[in-house]
């Protein structure tokens, strides 16, 4: 039996301020092969973020076990860094360092790896290139469009070559259009490289539109209410949302999500 690329295992965290105890997730678990597409959907608060910030080590824990192929992410100590250039994390908001152009910002990971040479080099092309970013790429972040910002914030997590991509909200601040867009383009990407990707959304739509698998998540505290098996052919487009098929997962993910704040659910 292969070992999973990625596994949650009763995972939960609490936050303690002075005033209360916060739980962001209760017991969680999750297992991931490699090269598959999955997403965890649910509403803001639901712990969504706080799951994949574990699981690249800006936060720990609380109790449960996280490994990657196998390692056990251990909560006293920092997370080794061979696993860690494993692991490309695309934000919300692209962070682009507004100092430096998109070719600088994209590879920026490169320097904190100590990657060098000609082979990178060509990477940083290919990933311009494969974004359609070449004719902007020595542009300033504030001279570009948030679309442009975005696709920079994908190549620059992609530059060092991980096997896996955490990806936060990372298209739910643009517009309807420029969203479907970018899923679309990181479909093809994932289509060409095979990465394993975790894809959180409070998008019903576009959690259905991309995946293979979707993990619902409630609130109050934060835990997984659901796995839904996302039965579509590949490679998957935009006429599928009206299909009767997308229609009825659509259904079944709200009616999972019950009596939550649909007003956060597009």
């Amino acid at each position: 039996m292969s070992v999973p690329t990625i596994k949650f295992e009763n995972v939960t965290k609490i936050f303690k301020t002075r005033k209360q105890i916060i739980t962001a997730v209760k017991d969680f678990s999750m297992e991931l092969s490699k090269g598959e597409f999955v997403s965890v959907l649910g509403p803001s608060g639901c712990g969504k973020s706080t799951l994949i910030r574990m699981l690249c080590d800006i936060t720990k824990p609380t109790s449960g076990t996280i490994e990657i192929d196998g390692v056990a992410i251990d909560p006293h100590k920092k997370i080794p860094v061979e696993t860690l250039k494993k692991i490309g994390f695309i934000f919300q908001q692209p962070n682009l360092l507004p100092w430096c152009t998109l070719r600088e910002n994209i590879e920026l990971p490169l320097k904190i790896f100590k990657l060098k040479g000609k082979e990178w080099e060509e990477r940083v092309d290919y990933l311009i290139a494969m974004t359609g970013l070449t004719e902007y790429a020595n542009a300033y972040p504030v001279e570009i469009s948030g679309g442009m910002t975005q696709r920079a914030g994908v190549a620059r997590a992609m530059v060092h070559d991980p096997e896996i991509l955490l990806m936060d909200e990372p298209f739910g601040a643009l517009d309807e259009f420029l969203r479907e867009q970018l899923d679309m383009e990181l479909l093809s990407i994932w289509e060409k490289t095979g990465k394993t990707i975790i894809f959180i959304t409070h998008s019903v739509d576009e959690a259905i539109l991309v995946s293979s698998r979707i993990y619902v998540m409630a609130t109050q505290p934060g835990r997984l209410i659901e796995t839904v098996e996302i039965d579509l052919p590949r490679p998957r487009s935009l006429d599928m949302i009206v299909r009767p098929e997308f229609v009825d997962y659509g259904i079944l993910l709200k009616d999972l999500i019950g009596k939550l704040d649909l007003s956060k659910i597009k």
